[in-house]
This record gives C-alpha cells, structure tokens and sequence, in this order.
C-alpha cells in the first residue's frame, strides 16, 4: 500500500519501530474524523486499544479502513505490506467492539451471576453462575461464549452470531476494561459488516 495512506496509533509511550517512523502519527483515534486518505491503521497497543480504534472506525463509518495490531515490534515491516482479510467485528448495543474477550461477571459484593444467557437459540445458563466469558473468532459464525468454571474444568464453548445476557446485575468487562456500573441486560453480537485485519502481525 502507499505509504501516503498508512498511518500510526500508538498507545502509551511506546516507541516506533524504525520500520514505521516515516509514516503519519495520528493523534489518538479521534484523528481518524479528520481524515479520509488513511487506508491502513497500524495500531500500537493492547486488545483494548485496538478495540478502541476499532470503536472509533465503526462509529464513523470506516470499516473500509485495513487495521494492523503491531503486537512484536519485529513485524512492524508486515504491518505495512501483508494483505487484509475482513473478519467477524464483535460488539455490543453499546456500540463498543471487542477484539480479546469480553465477561460478565457478579456485581461488587455478590458471588454468582443470577440470570439467564443464550448464544443464538441455545441456552448458555439458566440460574446462577460465577461468570461467563464472550471471544470473537476469526470466521463465521462471529463469536463463541462459554461459562466460567471455579475448578477450572474444561469449558463448554457455545459459537453463535450473539449472546445475551438478562440478569439481577452483571459487571461487564470489555478487553479488561470494566464498565461504569452493573446492568441488567447485555448483549454481544457480530456487526453486519467485518474489520479489515492484516494478517501477521
């Protein structure tokens, strides 16, 4: 791609690769408002950042825009010239995306979620549970969630287009981020149109 047309995100104080200091440093995600040459974002930072440039494409409307997790500073180099593939974007009625995982888990002061889930038209629960995790996947069907076990035995994974949650009060925790206060419902869901991802980094 040209390199007029990728531009950088970095998080925190993180340094550049050499690979990568010609290009355009954006401002934050905010910049991607402002501009509409970019076609390829490399983004520095965790699961959380991505998803938050992530957030920010969909918002306004950019999902055309190729996207690059530089996660090994050594790859920073394919970060600019592998190809794009369009994956699952997982969000929720928020209209936040996640790209690591995202749980439900009991509100302060409580042990078990009390509620009821289902993935598409399958129960995931039905009564208590200490918590249930939601990943995206890279294909079809988007998303798969599975409750969490306090022995740590094997998981029942659950693949869906969406899970939803209706419950007495849940913490949501998107990418490892939790959410301002307990809600009653939530739901997370593949969005009609996927992320460009490029492959590799």
């Amino acid at each position: 791609m040209d390199p007029s047309r990728v531009a950088v995100v970095s998080f925190g104080s993180r340094r550049l690769p050499r690979a990568l200091r010609d290009l355009v440093v954006l401002d934050g995600p905010d910049s991607l408002d402002e501009t509409t040459a970019v076609g390829r974002v490399v983004v520095i930072g965790s699961a959380a950042d991505l998803a938050t440039v992530l957030t920010r494409l969909l918002r306004i409307g950019r999902l055309d825009v190729e996207v690059a997790h530089l996660r090994r500073p050594w790859r920073a180099r394919r970060a600019r010239t592998r190809a794009a593939t369009r994956v699952p974007l997982i969000r929720d009625e928020t209209g936040t995306v996640i790209t690591g995982a995202a749980h439900w888990l009991p509100p302060d002061g409580t042990r078990t979620l009390r509620g009821e889930a289902v993935v598409d038209d399958e129960s995931l629960f039905d009564g208590e549970v200490t918590g249930v995790r939601v990943e995206p996947l890279p294909a079809m069907p988007g998303l798969r969630a599975a409750v969490l076990s306090p022995r740590r035995r094997r998981r029942r994974w659950v693949a869906g287009r969406a899970v939803q949650l209706g419950t007495t009060g849940a913490l949501v925790i998107r990418d490892g981020t939790p959410g301002p206060r307990p809600v009653r419902r939530s739901t997370f869901y593949r969005h009609t149109e996927g992320w460009k991802r490029v492959t590799g980094t």
